[in-house]
């Protein structure tokens, strides 16, 4: 097949429970490989990782001329990008509250425990269902500070922001993303009005310390909030319930992997890390380039869709040895899971903690599970890939 397919092909549900062959097929075929519809991937490591670090590389959707609302600060770019991740990482981590995320601890425990008690009665679980989705999504509302009977309402708001995100170059997408605004709209005001009820009377949320920040300077618009609220949710959250489930499916198709995490549960972090670079959460990243640039003797000219195939650089085995092999005992795991440069993930130590939590409270639990559909049904999306369900006969 032709290479001018492969975002195509890569997009297909069919392809979705293994898409590694066609990255490979992509990496054989780059460093850049235009596509019919005038975008180009990008499918080696060290090309990726440097795209992601040069400033003339956007994220704004702007920048191709496409009208939208202003983006949140995902898909800003410095310095606007630069202020709003500053003002939004003051209450949530380093180095104004170093202590927010691993003040969750004792909370992910409990929420962890609390899931996990209905498999103590065996028979046929969800893992996502059931565990790998209400958990970072009760988190994410705990520590912004939703009330437990509103947890439910952002399911919805949650599906259609991820179905708005996803790349599907042979479809009209129009419905989808007015959707995606509609649903970034309606959470957005929910969670304003929810932090004005805690204006004046904080209560050791996020949305308290947003909207009671003492200085002027550094406080949140409404829209700035709402953007930045909603972001929190939504990236903390569908990320993290793939990284979970991902692992959950990588360690029941591998149980010599998982009698050793038992054996050796202290090192679950660095198994954390190793999957993030195996079966990330995160397999694509969009940029555009503000001016003309040159990767490795290739001209793209500035408004171009460029995307960069995260999912194949990290298997790129001229950036890691074996890289087609889950190994939880690999050092050598500088991975492109959380992306890389300025837009790094905000999340990433919240999504480590609830991915070592949660594999951890499992892991004595899957010694004598099987999967009842292997491969499982995967979601659509493309970029944020992982099975929507994952039925496990304990």
């Amino acid at each position: 097949m032709d290479s001018e397919t492969l975002l195509a092909r890569i997009s297909d549900y069919a392809s979705r429970p293994n898409p590694y062959p066609l990255y490979a097929e992509l990496r054989e075929a780059g460093p850049v490989v235009w596509q019919a519809g005038g975008n180009c991937l990008i499918g080696g490591y060290h090309h990726i990782a440097a795209l992601l670090h040069d400033p003339r590389m956007s994220a704004d959707p702007r920048t191709r001329g496409e009208e939208t609302q202003k983006p949140p600060f995902l898909r800003l770019d410095d310095p606007e990008h630069h202020r709003l991740r500053t003002l939004a990482m003051r209450p949530f981590g380093p180095p104004h509250t170093p202590g927010r995320v691993d003040s969750m601890r004792g909370e992910i425990d409990r929420i962890t425990k609390e899931l996990l008690e209905p498999f103590e009665t065996g028979g046929q679980i969800d893992i996502v269902d059931d565990f790998a989705y209400p958990l970072p999504v009760t988190v994410i509302c705990r520590l912004l500070g939703v009330p437990r009977e509103d947890e439910p309402l952002f399911r919805a708001w949650s599906d259609a922001l991820v179905a708005a995100a996803d790349l599907k170059p042979d479809q009209d997408s129009t419905d989808t993303r007015k959707a995606g605004d509609q649903a970034r709209i309606e959470m957005g005001g929910y969670l304003v009005n929810l932090a004005e009820q805690r204006r004046g009377q904080p209560s050791g949320d996020l949305l308290s310390a947003f909207v009671n920040e003492p200085d002027p300077a550094l406080r949140l618009t409404r829209e700035e909030l709402a953007e930045t609220a909603v972001l929190l949710l939504i990236a903390g959250h569908e990320t993290t319930v793939n990284l979970i489930t991902n692992g959950v499916l990588t360690l029941l198709r591998q149980p010599e992997q998982q009698d050793f995490l038992r054996r050796e549960p202290e090192l679950l972090p660095r198994a954390v890390e190793e999957l993030l670079r195996y079966e990330p959460p995160v397999h694509m990243r969009e940029r555009i380039p503000h001016s003309d640039i040159d990767v490795a003797g290739t001209r793209i000219p500035a408004g171009t869709s460029v995307i960069l195939v995260l999912g194949a650089g990290n298997r790129d085995p001229r950036r890691f040895q074996d890289p087609d092999r889950f190994d939880p005992t690999r050092t050598d795991t500088q991975h492109l899971g959380f992306g890389s440069g300025i837009h790094f993930c905000y999340g990433a130590p919240l999504a480590r903690l609830e991915a070592y939590t949660a594999l951890g409270a499992l892991l004595p639990r899957l010694a004598e599970a099987r999967l009842v559909q292997d491969p499982p049904p995967y979601r659509q999306n493309a970029m944020l890939r992982g099975p929507r369900h994952l039925p496990v006969q304990l």
